[in-house]
C-alpha cells in the first residue's frame, strides 16, 4: 500500500473534542510525513443529516462530558475552559475560517479560534471576538467580516459539510486518510498507528 500523502481534518470549533484533537494533529501529521488539510464543516448540519446529536443533549452523557474533557485536557497539558456560550453557534467562525483558508492562514485561524473558545472560554459568535481572532491569525478583520458573508463562502461551507456526510462522517472531529475514516479525539492513537503502518 502506498504511503498516504495527506490527512484531512474535518473540524468545527463548537466541538470540545475537536479542540483537543487539534492540539495533537499537526505533530501527528508531521511525524507521519504527510500534509494536513484542515476542512471546516458545520457539525450541526452533520447531526441533522445523519440523525446524530451532541453528547450534551443526552443527560447522562452531558454529566460525564465535563469530567471527561477535563481529564483529556490534563493529559494533553492544555487549558480547557467551558464557554458561557456553550453550545456555540459556530457558523460565522466557520465561514471566517474559509476566508482565512483563501489567504493561506486557515490553520492559524483554526488554532486561534479553538484556543479562544475552549482555551479561554470566549464566545466565538461575538463579532468582536472573531475580529480579534482574525487579526491574531494575520488577517484583516474588516476584510474577513465582509468576505465571510459572500455566497461563495456559504456554499463552500455547505459543500464541505455535504462531502463529509457523503463520506460517512457523523460527528467531529472526523479524519480521513484517503477513504479510511477515523472519528473522535480518542481515536487519534488509532489514526497514528494506521499512519505508522501505511
Amino acid at each position: 500500500m502506498p504511503h498516504p500523502s495527506s490527512l484531512e481534518f474535518f473540524w468545527d470549533p463548537a466541538s470540545p473534542y475537536t479542540y483537543l484533537a487539534a492540539t495533537r494533529i499537526e505533530t501527528l501529521a508531521e511525524e507521519a510525513g504527510i500534509a494536513l488539510n484542515w476542512r471546516p464543516f458545520l457539525l450541526g448540519g452533520v447531526f441533522k443529516a445523519t440523525g446524530n446529536r451532541a453528547p450534551a443533549e443526552v443527560a447522562a452523557k452531558g454529566r460525564y462530558l465535563f469530567e471527561d474533557l477535563q481529564r483529556w485536557a490534563s493529559l494533553y497539558g492544555v487549558p480547557l475552559r467551558f464557554p458561557e456560550s456553550f453550545p456555540a453557534n459556530s457558523i460565522q467562525a466557520l465561514r471566517a475560517a474559509l476566508v482565512a483558508e483563501e489567504s493561506g492562514q486557515g490553520p492559524a485561524f483554526a488554532r486561534a479560534v479553538m484556543a479562544a473558545h475552549w482555551g479561554e472560554g470566549r464566545d466565538i459568535n461575538n463579532p468582536a471576538v472573531l475580529a480579534e481572532v482574525a487579526e491574531g491569525a494575520g488577517l484583516s478583520a474588516d476584510a474577513v467580516a465582509q468576505q465571510m458573508q459572500s455566497q461563495e463562502i456559504k456554499d463552500r461551507l455547505r459543500a464541505n459539510t455535504d462531502e463529509a456526510v457523503a463520506r460517512g462522517a457523523f460527528g467531529a472531529p472526523t479524519f480521513f486518510v484517503g477513504d479510511v475514516m477515523f472519528w473522535g479525539n480518542d481515536r487519534v492513537p488509532l489514526l497514528k498507528a494506521y499512519l505508522q503502518e501505511s
